[in-house]
């Protein structure tokens, strides 16, 4: 079971993980070893409460597909288990990111002082800025 919080988690059996050649360099190891993990977890099929589910559906975001399968490839560590340490972390990862409610903002109003601060240091600008301009002599 991969823990999500508190309310919400993973059975090993949800996720899909095979192992693929890496990309990129390497030299050897890389040609012969599938050290690369690809991760796949259909949301829709998952155990996740419905609010998970609606909230991971509704999100636009590049790992997601449209129909509704996290796509994760993990190919940072030079070990297969490792990588599958790194795809599952993603993965819970952008779960609790994608599921994170956010506060309403309440409005405020500026207090009277802040206000009265901003006038004066407005005021004080403008002062040292007309003082920039060029000096005339007064008429003889």
């Amino acid at each position: 079971m991969i823990e999500i919080s508190r309310h919400a988690s993973i059975a090993d059996d949800e996720l899909e993980i095979t192992a693929v050649r890496a990309q990129g360099a390497g030299g050897q190891h890389v040609n012969k070893a599938s050290t690369a993990i690809h991760l796949r977890f259909d949301i829709r099929a998952s155990s996740l409460p419905d609010f998970y589910k609606e909230r991971l559906l509704g999100a636009s975001h590049h790992l997601i597909t449209a129909e509704g399968v996290v796509i994760i490839k993990a190919q940072e560590y030079r070990s297969q288990e490792m990588n599958r340490e790194a795809a599952v972390a993603r993965l819970v990862a952008l779960i609790k990111e994608l599921t994170v409610v956010q506060k309403s903002r309440q409005a405020t109003r500026p207090t009277r002082a802040s206000k009265e601060r901003r006038l004066a240091t407005k005021s004080q600008k403008s002062s040292v800025k007309a003082l920039r301009g060029k000096v005339r002599r007064p008429p003889e």
